[in-house]
């Protein structure tokens, strides 16, 4: 009998450990998009709804309020867009700025655009957004409409990643 409630509680845990764990990802994924129509390279950055939950917390305080409040949800678009730079061929940043964010099912995301230069061979790209409240936070990011499609990886100590495009 006590090997059994023992059995059964060491099931229990496991599977609260488990849930706890998958609440809160640490991931996000961002597009790059060099879109032909409007010349612009838009930027769209998913981050989860839960994630940013814990996140706003630490960073605005113990009232902030992804959920409810407008004011929190402007406050964490800006801290995206502080930590998110593209770079062009020489190294100058590119001026980025929010156009909008919203809160879709389990998601939150932040849209940013800047005109396209007129020659671009490269671009470099910084994402630390939660990566200095968490380290092992993973920012991935697909640059698409200029080529084919790259994905880069923000991991650990990676600070900046250089994509190269074809020219063809």
């Amino acid at each position: 009998m006590v090997n059994r409630l023992f059995i059964l509680m060491a099931t229990a845990l496991l599977l609260v450990t488990q849930l706890a764990s998958a609440h809160q990802q640490k991931s996000s994924i961002s597009t790059v998009l060099f879109n032909p129509r409007t010349q612009n390279i838009e930027v769209m950055h998913r981050f989860r709804v839960h994630d940013a939950e814990h996140a706003v917390k630490q960073i605005f305080g113990k009232d902030a309020d992804i959920l409810d409040s407008k004011e929190t949800q402007t406050q964490f678009s800006q801290y995206v867009d502080q930590r998110f730079s593209l770079f062009d061929n020489q190294q100058k940043p590119l001026p980025l700025k929010v156009v909008g964010y919203e809160i879709e099912g389990q998601f939150f995301w932040v849209y940013q655009e800047t005109k396209q230069p007129a020659k671009l061979e490269n671009l470099s790209i910084q994402h630390d957004a939660l990566r200095d409240l968490w380290p092992e936070q993973v920012n991935t990011i697909n640059v698409e409409g200029k080529g084919d499609l790259q994905t880069l990886t923000f991991t650990d100590s990676v600070e900046l990643i250089k994509v190269e495009f074809n020219s063809h």
